[in-house]
């Protein structure tokens, strides 16, 4: 990360409100959290304004944050549900009814669901391998580009394309098996997950 700070360093400088922390915080994951709220809403001001959302909701909650979760975790939980939330309201106003299903979940501004949905994240992707975890992360939590985390691991660049599909994969199915008595809404958070790059 920037300057050798690690992101421990950086989440207990943002807890004590550190301009700097935040903003490089989001200067690290901004494409990556604009990335999965564009794949559910197709819309680019409607992508960027749900972002901003998001870096709201860190910023607010900053004092929340635990230091032995992952930032990239907890920003993808809350962007699936201000998504959702989004998707759901154009619903209700009939104006992309024909595009997307009726049981889009709502948002629900709860810290408890939030920290349900990120154990599952992450206790799927530490099922990973760990050059599959790598590369997932890599290039779905911080949006690198291919070219770049195929040098950062040290495999080609269709060896980072194949590993990520098949840890896609594997999360699907592990969420699936695992997770059968949790809620639909918390499960469907894998729905960003789903579309491979």
């Amino acid at each position: 990360m920037e300057g050798g700070r690690t992101e421990i360093s950086l989440i207990y400088d943002l807890s004590g409100g550190s301009i700097t922390a935040f903003e490089m915080l989001y200067h690290q994951y901004k494409q990556a959290v604009y990335a999965n709220i564009f794949k559910m809403v197709r819309q680019p001001e409607a992508a960027e304004d749900i972002l901003q959302e998001v870096f709201l909701a860190l910023w607010q909650n900053r004092e929340q944050i635990h230091k032995d979760k992952s930032v990239a975790g907890w920003l993808f939980v809350v962007s699936y549900n201000k998504a959702a939330t989004y998707l759901k309201q154009q619903l209700k106003s009939a104006i992309v009814l024909h595009e997307y299903p009726e049981d889009i979940p709502q948002e629900q501004d709860d810290d408890e669901l939030y920290d349900i949905q990120l154990s599952i994240v992450e206790d799927a992707i530490n099922h990973l391998p760990a050059r599959k975890k790598e590369v997932f992360r890599l290039c779905r939590l911080e949006g690198k580009p291919y070219e770049e985390v195929a040098e950062i691991v040290g495999i080609s660049v269709p060896s980072v394309k194949d590993y990520l599909k098949q840890s896609t994969r594997f999360i699907k199915r592990y969420v699936s098996g695992e997770y059968t008595s949790t809620s639909l809404t918390t499960l469907s958070l894998l729905i960003i997950f789903l579309d491979t790059y």
